[in-house]
């Protein structure tokens, strides 16, 4: 399960950039987002247990503590999500088991704070 955001005019956003800010404080801007979007992840990784024929199984928290931060391209890309084989099932659900979102709610929240914080750079 990916997710991305993709900023149209990157040109004019660089070129702002360079006038108001450094490198630095952009990379700062993708490391914070990065790391306030997999901790707000892991915070909507809340899941409900399910049955394994007439036994119920406790979710045990693999998928929360399977959430991690990633920064690559130096530094000005940041990647988090799940590591676990069975994320994507819960975010999107299956034919046997409603979705259960968690990656998406954090993402659509986390999406508005990057971009205010990019555009407080340019000022």
């Amino acid at each position: 399960m990916k997710s991305s955001l993709s900023i149209k005019g990157i040109d004019q956003l660089v070129k702002h950039l360079d006038k108001a800010a450094s490198l630095k404080d952009v990379q700062q801007v993708v490391k914070s987002n990065g790391a306030q979007l997999t901790t707000r992840i892991q915070k909507y990784a809340v899941f409900r247990g399910h049955y394994e024929g007439k036994k119920f199984v406790k979710p045990t928290g693999f998928t929360k503590r399977s959430v991690i931060l990633s920064l690559s391209r130096n530094n000005l890309e940041a990647t988090t999500g799940p590591t676990s084989d069975y994320g994507g099932y819960l975010e999107v659900g299956t034919r046997f088991m409603g979705a259960q979102p968690f990656v998406k709610p954090a993402f659509d929240i986390q999406k508005k704070i990057f971009i205010n914080d990019l555009k407080e750079l340019l000022k």
